[in-house]
């Protein structure tokens, strides 16, 4: 994992019939309900229109036949209600590619488990699912509204009983761009950042340290040198090869992190290129140009608050200089 990753709550990966790993956001709860609040406002409206002409066309009926009774009526409603609950969502997320309109509100898209476009039998499972165990869940009103919740919550990837039955999943087309502070490379380290192996360093070790160097302007002496000189003893040990002798403890930490992120931010750039490619294969050209090929996180490059150059003891040629 790396610096620049999403929360591992909200990101996933697909594997494409081809065999391509695609990286996704999987949306959770609270997208998923905002997306379902306009869905169902728009189930109701055409519930309530198929009501009216259903309505209109009985009372047509009853006054020239004698056919017209309460199970007819009863009939009606009830075909009124599986149009509006299951046929209007269905045919709105084929047509669609998985986006109804409360979807493409909120950003949200349904897709199969391997990535690709949901038919209409995914579709249709989804809104029958919904209508009979889930919302309005008319087989168990009250407790499937309860245990659907506890199905989305508890899943790795948010599925609800739609999901689960139809091998479906619902993603974010839409990203955001998270600010995040990253130093810039001290003069001189580069060419040492880019031949170094940092594949033993800790997440929890770098982002102790990026949080060390954005706010150590906010931390007294002696309590400052003191712990960055700890940081960079204990960011010693994983980096291969060390610093050049004499590297003052924190240009030592703003390298490696900044070239920690320079890497970072590259395999990412490659991986949501292909799964760019993929996306435009399979929902379209410019689909996934605009999902996934956009540029990195906007950074804060300011470097931190220059931190004092304590004297020390000459330093171990493996060990960064005075701090």
């Amino acid at each position: 994992m790396s610096d620049i990753s999403a929360d591992p709550g909200l990101s996933g990966r697909l594997v494409s019939g081809e065999a391509v790993e695609l990286d996704v956001r999987v949306a959770r709860l609270g997208s998923r309900v905002l997306a379902f609040g306009i869905d169902f406002t728009i189930s109701v409206i055409a519930a309530a229109i198929f009501y009216v002409v259903s309505m209109l066309l009985l009372y047509t009926l009853a006054a020239s036949t004698s056919l017209v009774d309460e199970a007819l009526l009863v009939a009606i409603i009830t075909i009124d209600m599986v149009l509006a609950f299951v046929g209007v969502p269905a045919t709105i997320e084929t047509l669609s590619k998985g986006r109804s309109l409360g979807k493409l509100a909120v950003g949200l898209r349904v897709v199969r488990d391997d990535g690709g476009p949901i038919r209409f039998r995914h579709a249709l499972i989804r809104a029958l699912s919904a209508f009979a165990v889930e919302f309005p869940g008319l087989l168990l009103p009250g407790i499937s509204w309860f245990a659907a919740l506890g199905v989305m919550l508890i899943h790795p990837s948010g599925k609800r009983f739609g999901d689960l039955s139809a091998g479906t999943i619902v993603i974010h087309e839409r990203t955001p761009h998270a600010r995040i502070w990253v130093p810039i490379m001290p003069p001189g380290l580069a060419g040492w950042a880019a031949v170094t192996d940092l594949t033993a360093l800790d997440d929890n070790l770098a982002l102790s340290i990026r949080h060390f160097l954005a706010r150590n302007h906010e931390i007294a002496e002696p309590a400052r040198t003191k712990l960055g000189l700890a940081l960079a003893a204990e960011l010693n040990s994983f980096v291969v090869p060390p610093p050049p002798p004499g590297t003052p403890g924190w240009a030592f930490l703003a390298a490696v992190l900044s070239e920690r992120y320079r890497r970072a931010s590259s395999r990412l750039a490659a991986s949501r290129a292909v799964t760019a490619q993929v996306w435009d294969t399979l929902y379209g050209p410019h689909q996934g140009q605009a999902m996934w090929t956009h540029a990195p996180p906007p950074v804060w490059t300011a470097p931190p608050t220059t931190l004092p150059q304590v004297p020390a003891a000459p330093a171990h040629p493996a060990t960064p200089g005075a701090w």
